[in-house]
């Protein structure tokens, strides 16, 4: 009969119950409260492995959690706390996301059974795990999760982290990186020993050496094996346990059943004096595997490095404007507003616009071009970039976390959760490969053993070892993070990685005109003012200037007026200096209200203007169009009161970019005038050029070709693309685009320059061809090795060598992606 435990006290060990109902677990039906996250722990462990009705029939209480665990939720919960969380954890609407460093990772099992378990826990919204960069991206809803429980569960399957930061995930990997030399250097030496011990049996070095002798030397053999087994193999153990405990298994599965089964072996061999061992096989299986786990370790952290070392060009320090002199303080500490003084030959220590004074940036970091870039008075500038000439000051425009150069790292831990589609087929064929192995070693030994061959357990442990996937594993990962990385150094952001699988499939590539094709500086050839005095408020001009002179300088003046609140690129041709505008004083606005694509439409000093393309004003005035070329007109009150004739230029690579880009349907899609897009398209050789579309009309014509089962990639970088570059199948923002074409675009160019789409279709086109040559070559490996080790042929250390090889071979293939 079980026993009773006291109202208040813990349902597990008895123990008073400070917390209330803080711990809870169901048990046989009921809801019971534990004192803390150990007796928690080990409640719901006995409940999930069906051992409930223990708590039906115990005699006394059980002893108390683990205590550890108490410690270790304490320490965990710091990183509830919201202070310590603006640094690293970023909004996402209602939820919150974070990217995570996480240790003893070491193959793509592992980031399956990360993504798998953490996705079990409520509130979790999305997990995706980088292999290659030791890395997670967790999203979480902070009202039904909190943080620290997210820390807790990756714990508790095994896997240590913390969230990211760049010097603490630098000094996460060397860790890692001096654990292995050890594991490997230890494995190394010993079997170095063994094999000579070996050697001497196998050659009877040593003349006829008797029953004895054998003994002896088999087990000094098996004294040197142990630490290699114990202390080299546990990386494999550790990995192999994890996934049983998440009832699953992983590609570490069959190689710990190999390894534990062959030591085994070789210990009743040497203790009973009879049968065979393989210790040297043993030694060489663990050094090879270790040899080939280092040097993907090596090679993955090499290939996202590239991007993570871009942190490393922020400075720690900037000098901020506080009560009237310059103080040194940690860049991180800068807020939206401080100013910030950066001396000549500085690198800038955060986002800025410039306040004061003119310089040159080295901006290659981000945009690929080693070019200086002319930073002056109200010029945008980013942090990482290198100050090479004056000194500036700037006015900081956001907190270090929301720095561009922080954006583009975290967006590509965003695209990396996101696998093409033959990633997903290759981490779902490669855990069921593994099921695979494991049955087909167990037929192999069914085999032998009814055929009554003494070899029959060895020739089991060959197939194995030999048939791990391994390779297939590493095939889609691997070439993705070198991909990404490559693209990276040519100042390409990658925000979907299934992106470059997308590409590859295009039929169309549509471009918008202004500022994608063309340079996106406008100026005014030609402009006409109507000499109609009624269009201003009075007809009296000052002493000495006309009134058809004075109607100019007015309408000229508001033009300026309503276009400096614009932010499409034509605006800025309407400057003050290009109008030769003198004052804007006399003019009141009451309302003004922009209509995407399309133009202004204002109220100035009680009149009515509109200001835009052609199309728009002439609909908005219901006057006929008598101004042949103009692109832009103004009305007031219903009449045209000025027309503009505003000329772009075709950017300088365009046409060597279109002229390679043959193979693929090209169409041209503006807001411009149809005969500006008809100059342009026929000056690129551009059969199919749509102009006069609002954004609703550039949508409807992307729809309308996708419907004809045409896959489309966009380019576009103003506002009014937005829409139409979230519908496209890839979608394209160019340097220059705005903030939202960015936020829409899967695929952002950091330098304006339009050579970077050639870059990006040829990467797509390398990467699925190497990620097919992976998985042809480990599933080719296997399927060829499979036969020798089921006949026997392949002895276990030569299984190893093989597997080790074949691993090795595709991440080297991968990293031919980043020449």
């Amino acid at each position: 009969m079980s026993i009773t435990i006291a109202p208040g006290a813990c349902f597990h060990c008895g123990l008073p119950n400070t917390e209330g109902d803080t711990y809870p677990v169901s048990i046989i039906g009921q809801t019971h409260f534990m004192c803390c996250p150990g007796c928690q722990a080990v409640a719901s462990a006995i409940v999930d492995n069906g051992l409930e009705s223990y708590y039906e029939f115990r005699t006394e209480p059980a002893a108390r959690g683990d205590a550890a665990l108490d410690n270790t939720m304490s320490k965990l919960a710091v990183y509830d706390e919201p202070e310590l969380q603006e640094e690293f954890v970023f909004d996402q609407g209602k939820d919150k996301q974070i990217q995570l460093t996480v240790e003893g990772i070491t193959c793509a099992a592992c980031g399956w059974l990360i993504e798998k378990q953490l996705a079990k826990l409520e509130g979790i919204k999305q997990v995706s795990v980088n292999v290659s960069a030791r890395r997670a991206l967790v999203t979480w809803n902070n009202e039904q999760i909190k943080l620290s429980g997210v820390l807790s569960r990756m714990k508790s399957i095994g896997y240590e982290s913390l969230p990211f930061q760049p010097d603490n995930h630098e000094a996460s990997y060397k860790k890692e990186q001096k654990s292995y030399l050890k594991k490997l250097g230890l494995a190394g030496i010993m079997t170095m020993q063994v094999m000579m011990l070996a050697m001497g049996q196998y050659f009877d070095m040593f003349g006829n050496i008797d029953a004895e002798a054998i003994g002896y030397f088999n087990a000094v053999s098996l004294l040197l094996t142990t630490p290699v087994v114990l202390y080299s193999g546990s990386i494999f153990y550790v990995s192999a346990i994890k996934a049983m405990m998440a009832k699953t298994v992983n590609m570490d599965v069959p190689i710990t059943i190999a390894i534990a089964a062959t030591y085994v072996a070789g210990v009743l061999a040497v203790n009973k004096s009879t049968g065979e061992v393989y210790f040297e096989s043993i030694c060489m299986f663990i050094f090879f595997l270790l040899i080939s786990r280092f040097l993907e370790h090596r090679s993955r952290h090499r290939a996202s490095e590239i991007s993570s070392n871009m942190l490393k060009l922020i400075p720690v320090t900037a000098s901020r404007l506080q009560d009237g002199q310059w103080v040194s303080v940690l860049a991180k500490q800068l807020l939206a507003g401080d100013t910030v003084l950066v001396k000549a030959g500085e690198s800038i220590p955060i986002d800025g616009v410039i306040t004061e004074g003119e310089s040159s940036a080295d901006e290659s970091m981000l945009t690929g071009e080693f070019e200086p870039v002319k930073k002056r008075k109200g010029d945008r500038v980013y942090a990482g970039s290198l100050n090479q000439q004056g000194s500036i000051t700037l006015q900081v425009s956001s907190s270090l976390k929301f720095a561009m150069m922080n954006q583009i790292l975290r967006l590509q831990e965003v695209a990396m959760g996101s696998k093409p589609k033959v990633a997903l087929i290759a981490d779902r064929l490669s855990r069921y490969f593994v099921s695979v192995v494991l049955v087909v070693s167990a037929l192999t030994y069914w085999y032998w053993w009814s055929q009554n061959d003494p070899h029959a357990f060895w020739i089991t442990i060959s197939v194995l070892v030999a048939t791990c996937p391994c390779a297939l594993g590493l095939a889609t990962p691997s070439a993705l993070t070198c991909a990404m990385a490559k693209l990276n150094k040519l100042g390409i952001l990658l925000k979907r990685a299934d992106a470059l699988e997308q590409i590859t499939h295009a039929t169309d590539i549509v471009f918008d005109k202004t500022g994608t094709l063309t340079q996106g500086k406008f100026s005014i050839n030609r402009a006409v003012y109507m000499p109609d005095a009624s269009l201003i408020e009075t007809t009296s001009a000052p002493a000495g200037v006309s009134v058809n002179k004075h109607v100019e300088e007015h309408l000229s003046s508001l033009a300026c007026l309503l276009e400096s609140r614009s932010e499409h690129p034509i605006a800025k041709a309407f400057s003050a200096e290009a109008l030769k505008v003198k004052s804007m004083s006399s003019f009141n606005i009451e309302s003004y209200d922009v209509e995407i694509g399309k133009g202004i439409c204002a109220s100035v000093n009680g009149q009515k203007c509109y200001i835009g393309s052609k199309k728009y004003v002439l609909s908005n005035s219901q006057q006929a169009d008598i101004w042949p070329g103009a692109n832009v007109l103004m009305a007031i009150n219903g009449k045209v009161a000025a027309a503009f004739w505003v000329t772009d230029t075709i950017k300088e690579d365009v046409k060597s970019v279109l002229d390679s880009l043959h193979t693929y349907d090209l169409s041209i899609l503006s807001g411009d005038a149809q005969e500006n897009v008809d100059a342009i398209a026929s000056q690129l050789n551009i059969t199919h050029g749509f102009g006069g579309c609002p954004p609703e009309a550039k949508l409807d014509h992307i729809h309308a070709q996708q419907q004809q089962a045409k896959s489309i990639i966009m380019l576009g970088d103003g506002i009014n693309d937005a829409p139409v570059l979230a519908a496209a199948d890839v979608s394209i923002a160019v340097g220059n685009a705005s903030d939202l074409a960015k936020n829409a675009a899967d695929i952002v160019l950091l330098n304006p320059k339009l050579n970077a789409l050639s870059d990006v279709i040829e990467m797509a086109v390398r990467t699925k061809r190497k990620i097919k040559q992976n998985i042809a070559w480990a599933l080719g490996y296997n399927l060829l090795v499979l036969p020798f080790a089921v006949s026997g042929v392949l002895t276990p250390w030569q299984a190893a060598l093989g597997m080790s090889l074949s691993s090795i071979i595709v991440v080297y293939n991968s990293t031919r992606l980043m020449r």
